[in-house]
């Protein structure tokens, strides 16, 4: 591998997103947290909000967690995402939630972006990627996707 060169960005919290947020079979027993994610999204012209509301079910707490948002269409190369999120390539956005206490919400989240070029509709994918570590054995409630048109109305998910 002479001459191969790897550059690696670590960003705190999220480099942690390549851990699968469910434990391994025959995993030792430790904390377990149920994410679950709920929010909006709306588009107006080139612009879209998406706000996530993270929750933990329980039974246990979770120190951070990341989530993935994912858009059908690139994005607008300059962005002003939230200090909590960074870009993961043309279409995704990594975020990391903060603290979530057991059975309660986490802070909401609001991530406005810009497209690449308009669009009359967009779909756009949320999931965990990083649950701090506590094994989630529920995927189905922090894995959505959502169709949103160019309407300026709010879709929720």
């Amino acid at each position: 591998m002479s001459g191969v060169r790897m550059r690696m960005w670590v960003v705190p919290v999220l480099c942690a997103a390549a851990v699968p947020a469910s434990g391994t079979a025959g995993a030792a027993a430790g904390p377990e947290a149920d994410l679950a994610l709920h929010g909006t999204a709306t588009m107006d012209g080139d612009r879209m909000d998406v706000r996530i509301t993270p929750y933990d079910l329980g039974p246990d707490p979770v120190a951070d967690a990341g989530v993935r948002l994912r858009w059908s269409v690139p994005l607008a190369d300059a962005q002003r995402l939230p200090a909590r999120c960074v870009r993961e390539d043309e279409r995704t956005v990594l975020c990391g939630t903060g603290a979530l206490p057991a059975d309660g919400p986490g802070r909401r989240l609001r991530v406005p972006v810009r497209l690449r070029e308009r669009a009359a509709e967009v779909t756009v994918e949320v999931d965990t990627v990083w649950a701090g570590g506590a094994a989630d054995r529920d995927r189905t409630n922090d894995r959505l996707s959502v169709l949103v048109l160019d309407t300026g109305d709010t879709y929720a998910f």
